[in-house]
């Protein structure tokens, strides 16, 4: 009895370890075909020939996304299916409206039904869930979730035919004429169309809104507050993992799509942009898209014109008066040049209207950079101080004082 009790228990033993000597096998398989995916399938190394880009896909760009100047281009009117590059217009959407403070990020979305019975890809929203909207701005840039986009939609326009209205508005605004949208989230109906040049214009005026790159940038994100199962967000960019710099934006695919992105990296304070939409594989999309961006590196360098929070210029409240402010840098100011460019950049302080009064962090307009005759980036300006205009009593005083220190 005893010796068999000691078998079975020999026996079980035996096929525990057994099993962990398999899952440890298996785990280590894994990582081994994750690391040979990693130089492989997002071969960020993708080279060039000079003057000879070859692009697998059906329509690409590349762009410096300061000055809009296009870098490389094939085919970039003709109008495709973009499928989740759409959320960009989503995003964009959303975040005009936190930045305004039309909403804030803490602000609760209730997930509808209709947003929860969406397909494809998914943020795995629950009917009646209650989200904030910076964790639905994750799981739209990182999950690349279509209930998400749904539920964002519904909470900024009342109702997603709605918000597609606001989202054709917008489109229009930026020129984006190759552009109908038929749904907020890209799933596949007839009419839903942009263009490389298009998903460039909306890509440019999210890169504006620079909080949306702590999302897109995100690879792996976990949303576990009030929820028994958490929420495991994985980017569908891979590129964000593997191509030094990437931050965004947003991959797309469906089956009349093929693979889709706009990309977007930095290098040494070099942002460029790339947009291609039809390849044929996931492999050939993050190729192209990570050839034409090493392209755009190679030829463009950066010169920082002002640091954060530098003095730009002392801007006076009016003429014969001692009250003034100091327009200084919001953020670092870089400009993005061939390199090899000659002659040294020039600035223009551009002043929204004068007010009678400024509060300390006021934007008050902008500082714009030329090489030549040539914009070539800009930045916004802010009020070191609170300061009021002079009124009749301090400006008498004011000449006054300067009519005594001539002498007269």
């Amino acid at each position: 009895m005893n010796k068999n009790i000691i078998k079975i228990i020999s026996f079980v033993l035996l096929c525990l370890l057994s099993l962990s000597n398999i899952t440890v096998s298996a785990s280590l398989n894994q990582e081994k075909i994750l690391e040979e995916e990693s130089y492989d399938e997002f071969a960020t190394n993708a080279v060039f020939e000079e003057g000879n880009i070859v692009v697998e896909a059906r329509s690409a760009l590349l762009m410096e996304p300061v000055s809009g100047t296009i870098l490389y281009e094939k085919n970039i009117d003709e109008k495709f299916a973009p499928a989740s590059v759409t959320k960009i217009m989503t995003m964009l959407l959303a975040m005009e409206a936190v930045d305004s403070g039309k909403i804030s990020l803490q602000d609760k979305i209730t997930c509808s039904e209709n947003a929860k019975k969406m397909g494809g890809s998914t943020m795995l929203l629950d009917t009646g869930e209650v989200r904030t909207v910076e964790e639905i701005l994750k799981g739209i840039a990182i999950a690349s979730g279509n209930d998400a986009a749904v539920a964002m939609a519904e909470f900024l326009g009342g109702t997603e035919e709605a918000f597609v209205q606001m989202m054709n508005t917008r489109a229009q605004e930026l020129g984006m004429t190759n552009t109908t949208f038929k749904n907020c989230n890209g799933l596949p109906v007839e009419g839903h169309l942009s263009s490389a040049r298009d998903i460039a214009t909306m890509s440019m005026e999210l890169l504006k809104h620079k909080g949306i790159l702590k999302y897109t940038g995100t690879y792996m994100e976990t949303i576990s507050e009030g929820r028994k199962t958490p929420i495991e967000l994985v980017n569908h960019n891979k590129l964000v993992r593997f191509f030094n710099g990437c931050d965004g934006l947003k991959t797309g695919f469906t089956d009349e799509a093929k693979y889709c992105i706009s990309a977007t990296a930095v290098h040494d304070g070099v942002r460029m942009l790339s947009v291609i939409m039809g390849a044929p594989t996931f492999k050939v999309r993050n190729r192209d898209a990570s050839m034409l961006m090493n392209y755009g590196f190679s030829k463009f360098e950066g010169k920082k014109i002002f640091d954060k929070d530098a003095d730009v210029e002392k801007i006076y409240l009016g003429k014969n008066t001692d009250r003034f402010f100091i327009a200084k840098a919001q953020d670092d100011l870089v400009i993005v040049v061939p390199k090899g460019t000659d002659g040294e950049p020039t600035t223009k302080v551009v002043l929204d209207e004068l007010k009678d009064s400024y509060n300390m962090g006021d934007v008050v307009g902008k500082c714009e950079v030329y090489m030549g005759d040539n914009k070539v980036g800009e930045g916004l300006l802010y009020a070191d101080r609170d300061v009021e205009k002079a009124n009749f009593l301090d400006n008498f005083k004011y000449n006054m004082k300067n009519l005594f220190k001539k002498g007269i």
